[in-house]
């Protein structure tokens, strides 16, 4: 039976809503039902079933209470005995509902006010989904809007058909937008939360120059140049890396642009950041060197396990080269993923000095020889003992001055040394209580059993319980600097590599893992190794 309402006006105010929140007819209508409900479950009972049914076409409202076929009913509100249900539907059975129709009611006005908080909490969900839907594609893209209020430096934007917000981490220093003022920014996040979509954006994201030099520069949006990576200091200075893929075509002057035209686009986009922009190179010591523009680079020294470089500049170039507080080092170290560390000319032949002299004494007390053979060794690029000890006779005995009588004597002395200092570790070894099985590990020598009984390693068992981390040490990038973390073997010559290795075969001693594990790990790392070629 039909609830009394005006039916044309239930629809005309239903298309209005879907009109104005942008959001189905069919979810307003929906959500007018479910208020429809509440409102007659308070007349009818709490606990009684009843659904409200809007037709979409006529407006009509319909109110059933659902009753469940019992045996026999203890409570007629939401009970119906299995008698009473075949007399209305023959087929009916245990389990079964059985719809009986309401009688019209009129909405108070309590139950009108409940019947409102419930459409309005559905249209703002259904409306908070439909942001979220829109907007979730669009991570990753520029979007424009205006400010719509401005809360403890957030900044709160109307996209139209959603509200982004800028926090004040994410806006360019020292920039100030007001109510009404036109903005575009970058959106890198969206979130479904409790309280509804959040977007977020941001003006001081890398990509977001990104973005704005494929606005800018139609090489880029087409493909033929690309941007390798990109580091900020918003609002202050910028680097960014490109390539092109036509070799007639320079990326850097593409970037640019005629007088400047497409680069300073960009720049006042960016409330005169200043932008430099750098040729890619696949060598890193290319890249490092064009990185550091506009300082002139002498030499550099790369070390590629620890991903660093050593960068050595003119005297006069050092200011120019680190740049204010840094800056420019710091920019070019994020540009190309290295650790980079500046020094002078002077700076650099004054280290290699102390090395050169550092050597010359080791290899003076160690193999005790005069000073002289000492720098001539030095000088030949020995740099430790146990490179003298196991080198091939022919290097030390094909050095100026030397016979192979010398080479002999030299090599004969620096193995005694050895001897010595792996006598007396092993005894240092003993008294930390660092068990003998840790000598059966491969490349382990009594100098790194005498670091891991001074940590507290002193089984196999201790030892099989390290990670590579805990021997060779780590880094740790933040804000474009890098910290470096020592291992328990940082001061020997060991490798990652090899470190796993010792690690794997204290573990298969411990009987942690067995070869037939370390043979499935490597049959699963192939075939990953396959599935991603083949990606």
């Amino acid at each position: 039976m039909a609830v009394s309402a005006n039916r044309l006006e239930l629809l005309q105010i239903a298309d209005a809503v879907a009109r104005e929140k942008v959001i189905d007819r069919e979810i307003v209508l929906a959500a007018m039902a479910d208020a429809i409900q509440k409102a007659a479950r308070s007349r009818y009972g709490t606990e009684s079933n009843i659904r409200a049914d809007i037709n979409p076409k006529t407006g009509e409202i319909r109110l059933q209470r659902l009753l469940e076929v019992v045996d026999k009913a203890e409570d007629y509100s939401t009970q119906i005995p299995l008698e009473l249900a075949r007399d209305r539907n023959p087929d009916a059975a245990l389990g079964d509902f059985i719809a009986d129709p309401l009688p019209p009611m009129d909405f108070g006005r309590i139950a009108a006010q409940s019947a409102k908080q419930v459409i309005v909490q559905k249209v703002r969900e259904a409306e908070r989904d439909r942001q979220f839907d829109e907007f979730k594609d669009r991570v990753g893209e520029i979007v424009n809007g205006t400010v719509k209020r401005v809360e403890y430096g957030n900044v709160i934007v109307d996209l139209g058909r959603g509200e982004g917000i800028i926090r004040r981490d994410e806006m360019i220093p020292r920039e100030n937008v007001r109510y009404g003022d036109r903005v575009r920014a970058y959106v890198y996040d969206v979130r479904r939360e409790q309280r509804g979509p959040q977007i977020f954006l941001s003006r001081t994201h890398p990509q977001f120059m990104v973005k704005l030099f494929t606005m800018e520069v139609p090489e880029i949006y087409d493909g033929i140049i690309q941007v390798k990576s990109v580091a900020r200091d918003p609002g202050s200075r910028a680097k960014i890396a490109v390539i092109s893929n036509d070799s007639s075509i320079d990326p850097v002057g593409a970037c640019v642009g005629m007088r400047g035209s497409r680069v300073q686009a960009v720049v006042g986009e960016l409330q005169g950041e200043k932008i430099d922009i750098i040729p890619w190179s696949q060598d890193p010591a290319t890249f490092v060197v064009n990185a550091l523009q506009p300082a002139e680079v002498a030499k550099v020294v790369l070390d590629e396990d620890a991903e660093r470089i050593e960068v050595v500049v003119p005297d006069e170039q050092l200011s120019l080269a680190i740049g204010r507080r840094g800056q420019n080092v710091r920019l070019a170290s994020q540009l190309t993923g290295w650790d980079i560390d500046i020094m002078t000319e002077a700076e650099e032949s004054e280290r290699r000095q102390k090395e050169f002299n550092e050597r010359t004494n080791l290899f003076m007390d160690s193999l005790d020889v005069d000073e002289m053979v000492g720098q001539v060794l030095a000088s030949e690029g020995f740099a430790a003992v146990e490179e003298l000890a196991y080198v091939d006779l022919d290097e030390i005995s094909s050095i100026d001055g030397f016979d192979e009588e010398t080479a002999q004597e030299i090599q004969q002395r620096a193995r005694e040394f050895l001897e010595r200092l792996e006598a007396e570790m092993d005894e240092k070894r003993k008294a930390l209580g660092v068990q003998d099985e840790l000598r059966e590990i491969n490349g382990i020598t009594a100098q790194m059993m005498v670091a891991l009984g001074e940590d507290g390693i002193k089984s196999i068992e201790d030892f099989a319980g390290c990670a590579a981390d805990d021997l060779v040490g780590w880094s740790e990038r933040k804000n474009g600097e890098t910290k470096k973390f020592e291992g328990l073997f940082s001061k020997f010559d060991v490798s990652r590599v090899e470190a796993e290795q010792m690690i794997v075969q204290a573990r298969l001693s411990a009987g942690w893992i067995t070869e037939e594990d370390l043979a499935k790990g490597t049959e699963e790392e192939v075939t990953e190794a396959e599935a991603e070629q083949e990606v």
